[in-house]
């Protein structure tokens, strides 16, 4: 975990937003780490199983709905909001990502994981994982995309994206199609396109 990552999250919570933290991946320690850092929730890559989700959402609990280690950290401000924080400690923001063909068909079951809030699909290694990488007009993939989709919908679950190039136009066509938890591209893509495009909008 970056030593800087409550400063970060300070400089987030000035500006009234939520720190939310993409793991590396969801071991116990990095998922600890980043709540007691003051994260409002962790973003976990590659969710491929119901049994693993619930048991990253145990490891980062605290009891009795988990088993994640009790104390004063940065998230409830050494102790100073230990009580406020005890009910956000037992059910911080839960999101998975799919990213793996092997875990379209296990979605039904993913979803029905206690204390998921959301899923975000990571269209980049899912079109790897099947053989297509970054073909993303590919039939079998869009049909992967779309049962994603519907399994969502049906869980009543929100479903996000990964909108890895800048454009409005994608970004509001997957707010028309449901799309309820999107992430618009990436820092160095955003710096790349602004210095190839100075007069155009992205």
């Amino acid at each position: 975990m970056y030593p800087s990552i409550a400063d970060l999250f300070r400089a987030l919570e000035l500006g009234g937003t939520l720190p939310l933290v993409r793991l590396a991946e969801g071991s116990a320690k990095d998922c600890k780490q980043a709540l007691d850092a003051g994260t409002g929730g962790v973003i976990v890559p590659m969710v491929e199983s119901a049994g693993q989700l619930r048991a990253i959402h145990e490891a980062w609990c605290w009891p009795p709905v988990g088993t994640r280690g009790v104390g004063f950290s940065r998230a409830n401000l050494f102790g100073k909001f230990f009580s406020e924080y005890q009910d956000e400690a037992r059910s911080p923001l839960l999101v998975a990502t799919i990213e793996n063909i092997r875990a379209v068909d296990e979605l039904p079951e993913i979803l029905a994981v206690n204390g998921l809030d959301a899923i975000l699909i990571g269209p980049y290694d899912l079109s790897a994982s099947m053989g297509v990488t970054a073909k993303f007009d590919d039939q079998d993939f869009l049909s992967a995309i779309n049962k994603i989709k519907r399994f969502s919908d049906e869980a009543s679950t929100p479903c996000g994206l990964h909108i890895v190039k800048p454009s409005f136009e994608e970004l509001n066509l997957k707010i028309k199609e449901g799309y309820r938890f999107l992430a618009y591209s990436i820092d160095a893509v955003f710096l790349y396109k602004g210095a190839q495009n100075r007069d155009e909008g992205i």
